[in-house]
């Protein structure tokens, strides 16, 4: 599962369009799109089936399938049932990135490489991926795209989880909030208002490291107890800017659960939403809290 394209990588449609993708030996049909951001889309496809499809053991479906078929370095040995699950129809989730420029190039590649290199049952495993180089025109200004396989999960992302919850006036329990936190489905794309105040207004000098991350890890925490992010409230008000909300770590509670969470969950969120990258805790530092808040209120 390489970096090589045939021919037939020119079927596909407009990025928002319909179409079929070629992914090394696999014919990929676009179903519709999940999501974007930036300049990656996520797309619906499922396998089209081959000429020789009647031969058993062929397609990357049978591949998820039987183990013995994958690389030791996408993980598979350790996946649990629901990869091997949602690869039975052959339906996948396809990101598609459209890069502009060498160092854009460079950055999906270490992509490609970092996520072959993980094996955890709360991380998606790369199935395939294949970067092509594309004709720049006018319309289009970029010169590769890739696309990377996944498998795909179609219950809906914890944050639509929380929001339907909450329109039913739901809450996840202190101990619940803090177990799936602690879980790597804390894991969110880096969208506006989950962004740290550094990739607002970033200085020259800026040192970005993991406590960039655990901002996120903050408004994912939020997101988890109260269906929003911290600053979207910004969004609806009058004169409100978002930018200006994150900068200055204007968080605001909403009413939650009764009886309400603890102060010290509030406490917590809050030392990650540090508007100083320096006086945020560390990841480390996070997961001995956590741990600690977890013993506490799982009593």
């Amino acid at each position: 599962m390489g970096c090589s394209f045939s021919g037939l990588n020119a079927l596909y449609d407009a990025v928002n369009g319909g179409g079929d993708v070629w992914i090394n030996e696999n014919r990929y049909r676009i179903l519709r799109q999940l999501g974007e951001g930036g300049f990656a889309f996520v797309f619906l496809v499922k396998e089209v089936p081959s000429d020789n499809s009647s031969v058993p053991g062929t397609g990357l479906a049978a591949k998820v399938r039987d183990k013995s078929h994958l690389s030791v370095s996408t993980g598979f040995q350790d996946l649990n049932k629901n990869v091997n699950l949602n690869a039975e129809d052959g339906t996948y989730a396809m990101k598609k990135v459209l890069i502009q420029n060498n160092e854009q190039l460079e950055l999906v590649r270490e992509e490609i490489r970092v996520s072959s290199l993980f094996s955890h049952p709360n991380l998606l495993p790369l199935l395939d991926h294949a970067i092509i180089a594309v004709k720049t025109t006018q319309e289009a200004s970029w010169n590769h795209e890739a696309y990377l396989l996944f498998p795909v999960h179609l219950d809906g992302t914890l944050l639509d989880n929380s929001k339907a919850m909450m329109a039913k006036k739901e809450f996840f329990s202190t101990s619940d909030a803090l177990q799936i936190f602690r879980q790597e489905w804390a894991a969110e794309h880096c969208t506006a208002p989950f962004r740290a105040p550094e990739l607002w207004d970033c200085p020259s000098h800026s040192d970005i490291d993991e406590r960039t991350d655990v901002w996120s890890l903050g408004c994912t925490l939020y997101a988890i107890m109260y269906g929003v992010s911290p600053f979207e409230y910004a969004l609806g008000e009058s004169g409100g800017s978002l930018q200006l909300a994150v900068l200055n770590a204007q968080v605001k509670w909403p009413a939650g659960p009764k009886p309400p969470y603890p102060e010290a969950l509030h406490q917590f969120v809050m030392w990650m939403l540090q508007p100083q990258a320096a006086v945020r805790p560390r990841i480390d530092d996070i997961i001995i809290h956590v741990d600690k808040l977890i013993a506490k209120f799982s009593c």
